[in-house]
């Protein structure tokens, strides 16, 4: 068995999702805009959803399923400016809301639920930590996937957190004071770190604030946390106001993201190019899931593929034609869009999920990195 190779692990945890997934079908998806800044966006919200409600109505979607997402709608906007959504007979089973509007948006009534759109959410928007620091303490935001953000301040010595020009012995006294403060702030301020990194999975460290107190923090960040780290123009504010630029946080996190998906198809290309650890096309990618030998899941998925694959009970019951699971002894296996099914796949046989947005870098827009040959 042939394990050779590292994996890069930046892909976003989708662990959460596999209960989901192994439901009984079938499901509705939706995804629509909730815009905030616009007159009468209640009505909108109701509007836009009526339209979608409509089309699925006409699907096949049925009325005790479409009423459940009803009550969700007109106050969406005050949540963000998208909504994603995943229904069955049973009840609501994911709600999220997203702070910018969706590319495109979703309404689907089928055996399985379609996840790429808050795989992709989930993607555009890594968990990460903000700390605007100063010498005598920090702000700190956290922030993670559909859950509150966590905010908290660490306030540290003040005593002789100053250098002073006291003169002479005095002066050298008091300097050394203060720069043993400031180190021990830091050390506070790190630990509050580690456990808000730890808390949401952050894949980003934004430190800000104090050039000599982000330097003093970043001496003290361990090993696991260091390589997360990047740093942005700010100030720590008295009155509490933001102390990181918005422009400068959005793109770092926009080049997080990417450079996520990056790694994996250099990664993928690499292990091709040794005829090693990877999976290309629909075909062989689904072998793979049917071995749970499938370590992270590349897709890219466009609303229009319609592509069939199908699946058994068992999430490792995966293949790309049902006659091939009735050798495998499903006597009645079920279809699916065939992004949807490899993601179920994936998702039960815990691996991670990568949706990648250029469908050249994919064979059919699907390939996998493996845990073993």
């Amino acid at each position: 068995m042939e394990t050779r190779g590292d994996t890069p692990r930046v892909w976003t945890d989708p662990s959460d999702l596999a209960e989901l997934v192994a439901l009984p079908g079938p499901f509705l998806t939706v995804l629509i805009a909730t815009e905030s800044a616009v007159e009468q966006a209640s009505s909108r919200n109701e509007t836009r959803w009526q339209s979608r409600r409509s089309d699925l109505a006409a699907g096949g979607a049925p009325e005790e399923v479409l009423s459940l997402v009803d009550p969700l709608v007109p106050d969406a906007h005050l949540q963000g400016e998208a909504m994603f959504v995943v229904a069955n007979s049973d009840g609501v089973h994911h709600v999220s809301h997203w702070p910018a509007p969706p590319a495109g948006e979703l309404a689907r009534w089928a055996n399985l639920p379609s996840l790429v759109p808050l795989l992709d959410l989930r993607q555009s928007l890594p968990a990460h930590v903000v700390v605007v620091a100063d010498r005598t303490g920090a702000d700190l935001t956290a922030v993670g996937h559909e859950q509150p953000d966590r905010t908290g301040s660490v306030d540290g010595e003040t005593h002789h957190a100053r250098k002073v020009q006291a003169g002479g012995w005095s002066q050298r006294r008091y300097q050394e004071r203060a720069e043993n403060v400031w180190e021990h702030n830091a050390k506070e301020v790190a630990d509050a770190v580690v456990r808000l990194t730890d808390q949401v999975g952050a894949r980003l460290v934004v430190l800000t604030g104090d050039v000599r107190a982000v330097e003093l923090l970043r001496e003290v960040l361990p090993d696991e946390v260091a390589p997360l780290v990047q740093v942005l123009d700010g100030t720590r504010a008295a009155d509490g106001a933001p102390g990181v630029d918005a422009e400068q946080l959005e793109a770092t996190l926009a080049a997080v993201s990417a450079g996520a998906s990056a790694a994996l198809v250099e990664k993928l290309v690499e292990e091709q190019g040794q005829g090693d650890r990877s999976a290309t096309g629909a075909e062989a990618v689904a072998a793979a899931l049917a071995r749970a030998q499938v370590e992270v899941l590349l897709v890219h998925d466009r609303p229009d593929d319609e592509r069939q694959a199908w699946f058994g009970d068992d999430a490792a019951l995966v293949a790309t034609s049902p006659e091939t699971l009735r050798q495998l002894g499903v006597d009645a296996p079920r279809s699916g869009r065939l992004v949807d099914v490899f993601v179920r796949g994936a998702l039960g046989t815990g691996a991670g999920v990568q949706v990648v947005a250029e469908a050249s870098r994919l064979d059919e827009g699907v390939a996998a990195l493996l845990r073993w040959t």
